[in-house]
């Protein structure tokens, strides 16, 4: 079984996040970069499957400039077997190049690699769309499991238990399919030494976006980027009849 994964570049979950001044986007000049974390969780998964005999195959996809090759690297050091780049120096974002967009072109690359499964992030921590894993499902016409906490591979199907309101729900899904993971499906493994320049050998494509004749025209326009409005500080009362009285009458809550 072969499994592709797609990855994304964003702005390392421990860097303060910076707006432009002229609010047109989040500053990520010289700040540090890594892979999405919710796409490390989806690399973790399928090198088990790997590991467990249920995959032979692990392709990691992302689109973005040529330095986005670091995070296909990284990938490739967790233990995928080969890494492709699609070249564009737009940014993956509103504005830029948008889920539905990012969906046709792994459509194109899934198209031309015949995976048997592709496991995703549900969603990017930039801008949390958690699209493109549904979108890629139907411009493809392949099942989906999104949110999956469980994965299990059985006769040419996929048991995913996800996370629901009511407890957990398990979906059989036949393969090919699209699956979507969240937080409590695994802990991502550190990539060691050894394997960070074992990772520099591995053969890595590098394509451009123009091949894929995908329209980029945007459909969403991106007024502007502000950070949230700072909180106010609390205020202590004195009794009960003091904190009812400015609920009802401040807060208007009551």
């Amino acid at each position: 079984m072969k499994i592709l994964v797609p990855v994304k570049r964003v702005v390392d979950y421990n860097v303060k996040i910076r707006i432009k001044s002229d609010q047109s986007g989040v500053e990520d000049s010289n700040v540090k970069m890594s892979l999405n974390p919710f796409d490390e969780i989806a690399i973790e998964e399928a090198v088990r499957l790997k590991e467990a005999g249920k995959a032979s195959e692990i392709i990691v996809v992302t689109i973005g400039p040529e330095k986005a090759q670091d995070i296909l690297r990284t990938a490739m050091a967790m233990g995928a077997d080969r890494g492709v780049l699609v070249s564009t120096d737009l940014k993956i974002d509103l504005g830029g190049i948008e889920p539905l967009m990012v969906a046709k072109c792994l459509k194109a690359l899934i198209e031309n690699e015949k995976p048997d499964m592709v496991i995703m992030g549900k969603q990017a921590i930039d801008d949390d769309s958690n699209q493109t894993g549904q979108m890629l499902s139907a411009l493809l016409g392949w099942p989906q499991a999104t949110f999956a906490s469980n994965i299990e591979i059985d006769n040419g199907q996929a048991n995913v238990t996800r996370e629901v309101d009511g407890g957990l729900e398990t979906l059989k899904v036949a393969l090919p399919a699209v699956v979507t993971t969240d937080l409590r499906l695994n802990e991502p493994r550190y990539a060691s030494l050894p394997n960070i320049m074992k990772a520099k050998k591995k053969p890595l494509d590098n394509k451009q976006l123009s091949d894929f004749n995908i329209k980029l025209t945007p459909r969403l326009k991106l007024v502007s980027v502000e950070e949230p409005p700072k909180r106010e500080g609390g205020e202590i009362v004195s009794n009960v009849d003091e904190l009812l009285d400015k609920l009802k009458n401040e807060a208007k809550v009551i």
